[in-house]
């Protein structure tokens, strides 16, 4: 479900941007640092890093060859290799960031530990996927009411022991990281219509997407019907996402 970069952009990618923004001027890193931003996906922080934070150097790491291959193409100035975040190899830095990432990796704890070993300043953001990335939120609720067995792909239900205040503290003392800050960066997401909404659900890349791609036409079209009924009939829609911080230093 990471093979479509542009797909992944219009999903959720846009909205990744400013939290990033706000991300930055929180961590309030001083000019002139050495930055590696694992599971960098299309280069959103990235980007974010070269526009905001004057860095000596970048290194995006990700899995996908596809999101790397848009990545290049979309942020000139970083480096893009091919990685995982619980083996980073020999790669060290001044700052480890991710963005959006934890909740897809196998083993959280072995990768904050992992990120501790290559900066001596950790930091990530996360979706709340509980109840604060309301685009989601809403999609999931609709998609429940009409196959009770979404309940099993709910990013709210499969994430919240990630994504959360509590355990993503737990994630960095438990890395031996010290003066751990949790923090809550909400951004308006503004769709211009119903289909600028509903279309990146359709797009296959995503957890939400994924599982939109399983469905008959049939129940995924009760879906849309339904979002379409409880959301805005004219004019644009307008929500807002909240992303959970965590800061660290070794």
């Amino acid at each position: 479900m990471w093979d479509g970069g542009d797909a992944y952009e219009r999903y959720v990618g846009r909205w990744s941007r400013p939290v990033a923004r706000e991300f930055l001027r929180w961590l309030d890193v001083p000019p002139g640092r050495r930055w590696l931003d694992v599971g960098c996906g299309t280069g959103a922080l990235t980007e974010t890093v070269l526009a905001h934070a004057e860095p000596a150097s970048v290194v995006g790491v990700d899995p996908s060859a596809a999101f790397l291959d848009l990545a290049r193409q979309r942020v000139p100035g970083a480096t893009f290799e091919v990685g995982t975040a619980i083996d980073l190899g020999d790669r060290t830095a001044d700052v480890v960031v991710s963005g959006l990432v934890l909740t897809f990796v196998p083993d959280v704890a072995r990768a904050v530990a992992e990120f501790a070993q290559v900066a001596p300043y950790v930091a990530s953001y996360l979706w709340d996927y509980t109840s604060g990335m309301q685009m989601m939120r809403l999609f999931w609720d609709a998609a429940k009411d009409v196959d009770p067995a979404a309940a099993s792909q709910d990013e709210g239900l499969r994430f919240g022991d990630v994504s959360d205040p509590g355990p993503l503290r737990t994630f960095w003392t438990g890395a031996g990281l010290r003066d751990v800050e949790v923090t809550g960066i909400v951004v308006p997401t503004v769709f211009r219509d119903f289909a600028d909404f509903w279309e990146p659900f359709e797009g296959g890349t995503g957890a939400a997407p994924a599982y939109a791609a399983t469905l008959p036409a049939e129940q995924l079209a009760a879906i849309r019907d339904l979002l379409r009924s409880r959301l805005p009939q004219d004019g644009p829609i307008e929500l807002t996402a909240r992303a959970w911080a965590v800061r660290g230093a070794r």
